[in-house]
């Protein structure tokens, strides 16, 4: 069965909702469409995000203390409801309003992790929910943090739900992040939906160790997510190759393996004490030119 993701922050997690409205069946929705829907926390407004097929059993993994708080649990069909409405112009402006309230929010509660010297803790980000009933701050930190006290505090200064949520630094640069070295916007805040991991076996399988970390970490501190572009080329490759340290026969003799190099298909070997760089075609190392091996 098909059903839409609704996500409700950008540092928040999709979840799944009937593609209807409850007063109107079979409505004509399309991604970008923001929309108001009724969840187990309140009344809040979300944006389409995408269409999925619905899999039972599937539910949300926000952490909140250690504890499953998703906002929708998923285990079957019949947890997954109808959208109450699309936003009209009335529900933007309220949006609007309530967005003019943020800047204060991050000021405050900001104060607050110094007052409570929770130096290790940095917010980031805060939404509120359309029904004004809950607010929901974002932060990274290298470590576990004690925050109960900073939500005592925030609860009895606004009288609303306070919701802390740990995100990673790759997802803060959505937020955060401005422009990349290679001078246009960080592919994470324009288009990369999902940022998946960067290993540093892909600086070893892309011959770029030479260039240092600082010229392969982006501005959130970690490893640059373009590296993972096309390190399935790469691999592609590399699978073809022998492995550094395999021992091959030559012409000249038996050579070691030194260096792969997977875009150019060609080993360097060593033999006799001298490297030599060679192409490697079909499981064959050949002395001559990839064109003369051909004939």
């Amino acid at each position: 069965m098909k059903v839409v993701k609704i996500q409700f922050h950008k540092l928040d997690k999709e979840y799944f909702f009937l593609p209807e409205f409850c007063d109107d069946r079979g409505a004509d929705i399309k991604v970008g469409d923001l929309v108001i829907v009724q969840t187990v926390l309140g009344e809040d407004m979300g944006v389409i995000s995408g269409w999925t097929d619905f899999e039972p059993n599937a539910q949300s993994d926000n952490q909140e203390n250690g504890k499953n708080l998703g906002i929708i649990e998923q285990r079957s069909i019949s947890d997954i409801k109808p959208m109450l409405r699309r936003a009209n112009e009335k529900d933007l402006k309220k949006a609007a309003e309530q967005g003019k309230e943020f800047s204060k929010y991050l000021h405050d509660c900001k104060q607050l992790t110094k007052k409570y010297d929770l130096t290790e803790m940095k917010i980031i980000d805060v939404n509120e929910s359309f029904d004004g009933a809950r607010l929901t701050f974002y932060f990274i930190a290298d470590t576990r943090v004690d925050f109960r006290e900073l939500v005592k505090n925030l609860v009895k200064n606004y009288h609303k739900k306070i919701r802390l949520q740990q995100v990673g630094v790759r997802d803060a640069a959505k937020t955060s992040g401005d422009f990349g070295s290679c001078g246009l916007p960080l592919c994470c805040r324009s288009w990369l939906e999902k940022i998946g991991n960067v290993s540093p076996d892909f600086i070893k399988d892309q011959e770029l160790g030479h260039r240092g970390v600082g010229r392969l970490t982006g501005p959130c501190g970690r490893l640059k997510c373009c590296l993972r572009f096309e390190e399935e080329s790469y691999k592609y490759n590399l699978e073809k190759l022998p492995n550094v340290g395999d021992v091959i026969k030559t012409a000249a003799g038996p050579g070691r393996v030194r260096v792969v190099h997977p875009l150019k298909h060609t080993v360097e070997l060593e033999v006799d004490g001298t490297r030599v760089e060679y192409p490697y075609l079909e499981g064959k190392l050949c002395e001559k030119s990839q064109e003369d091996c051909n004939k």
